[in-house]
């Protein structure tokens, strides 16, 4: 029997891209099992790797830039625009300009990160001629709701004394009037769609600040300071633009990035996966399977909620289709609940404890052997089966 195995896998955080971890486990399926056929398709969620994606699927061109990074350090970035037919697509990631992975573990305090080379990102391709842009969100290192991006576009933020509030997150605690009058007119004639986590609020339980701040460096005290503080945001957003985006879906994704885009850029979001999975082959491949591989950095209880592996599972589970998630770590909570989600069994690549460091440094031998070790298993049921029937 030879198995048809669709890998389709997200990146590792700070460590793989999607591209790296398809091949590390493609290389231990082979290994196991040489006579099966592999079909890659590394993922992307709008994150790290959204827009070098796209524009290989599309035969498009990537553009360099210098722009200001999340602690407020200029950094090289990058956009791109699509190739094929139709309008002039630029395509950008947010995380090219403000992801974690571009705040050093030191400096992480999301009161003062910003999202403004976001805009200056914004600008350049608005520059270069685009006349759509679409915009990846994920991996964000920030959670200022955009404001950033929007001050490098022109909307000005002003406090009650009409003096600028300044950046980061923080500063939005201070916000008490919004002005648009200098915000860039070509924005009023280009289509901007966001590719956004749909499950991302901007406040209440579930909120940006009090669900992912703290996996920025925030700390209890500093939660509770972001909250408030987009709680401001969203206010006068409403009484600027008449949208209320506290609990809108996607409006929280990306540190509230979501709600910066609708509110003050006029864009339009989409969940990402009605995006990304349509310039990829993803659905031609996942016909031909019998088995998919999914992975992700941290398999836990938030998967289900917008997660690469989730969407991959959901996809499968319609078919019929098995599927193996593999994760660099394990939830200690509901884990179990990915069960519910068409995940059918995913294992740690990691046998033994070691640090953060070994294991990010030897993450692609510890995927090649984890793919390697499940596929031997799934042979071994293959055999089993084999064998009941012939006896």
């Amino acid at each position: 029997m030879t198995l048809n195995i669709l890998i389709a896998p997200s990146g590792f955080k700070e460590c793989l891209d999607a591209s790296d971890v398809a091949r590390a486990i493609a290389d231990g399926v082979k290994t196991a099992m040489p006579q099966a056929k592999t079909m890659l398709a590394p993922l992307v969620d709008g994150g790290e790797g959204f827009t070098r994606a796209l524009c290989a699927a599309t035969g498009g061109v990537l553009h360099e830039r210098t722009v200001t990074g999340p602690v407020g350090d200029p950094l090289e970035a990058h956009f791109g625009f699509l190739g094929g037919a139709g309008p002039k697509t630029a395509v950008i990631e947010m995380a090219a300009a403000a992801g974690l992975a571009l705040v050093p573990r030191d400096r992480r305090d999301p009161t003062l990160m910003t999202s403004y080379g976001v805009g200056e990102l914004i600008a350049a391709a608005l520059d270069a001629g685009a006349e759509r842009i679409l915009l990846g969100c994920g991996d964000s290192g920030i959670n200022d709701g955009g404001a950033g991006m929007a001050q490098a576009l022109g909307v000005r933020l002003l406090d009650a004394e009409g003096a600028p509030i300044g950046r980061g997150g923080a500063a939005l605690g201070k916000l008490a009037r919004i002005d648009l009058a200098g915000r860039d007119p070509r924005l009023d004639t280009v289509r901007i769609d966001a590719a956004v986590n749909w499950h991302n609020v901007l406040l209440g339980p579930r909120g940006v600040a009090r669900v992912f701040a703290p996996q920025k460096g925030a700390s209890p005290e500093q939660v509770e300071i972001l909250d408030a503080a987009l709680d401001t945001y969203a206010g006068m957003l409403r009484e600027t633009t008449g949208l209320d985006v506290s609990t809108a879906p996607g409006c929280g994704a990306s540190g509230g990035l979501g709600a910066g885009l609708h509110a003050l850029l006029g864009a339009t979001l989409h969940p990402r996966y009605d995006i990304v999975m349509r310039y990829l082959s993803f659905e031609a491949m996942l016909r031909r399977a019998d088995l998919v591989i999914t992975a992700e950095g941290c398999l836990d209880e938030q998967t289900p909620f917008g997660k690469i592996p989730a969407e991959v599972a959901r996809q499968a589970r319609a078919r019929g289709i098995p599927v193996v998630a593999l994760a660099g770590t394990i939830g200690c909570g509901k884990v179990r609940i990915n069960f519910e989600h068409g995940i059918d069994a995913f294992a740690s690549i990691l046998k033994r404890p070691c640090t953060l460091e070994e294991a990010i440094a030897e993450s692609e031998k510890l995927l090649r052997r984890a793919a390697e070790d499940a596929i031997r298993m799934i042979g071994v049921g293959i055999r089993l089966r084999r064998e009941k029937v012939a006896a």
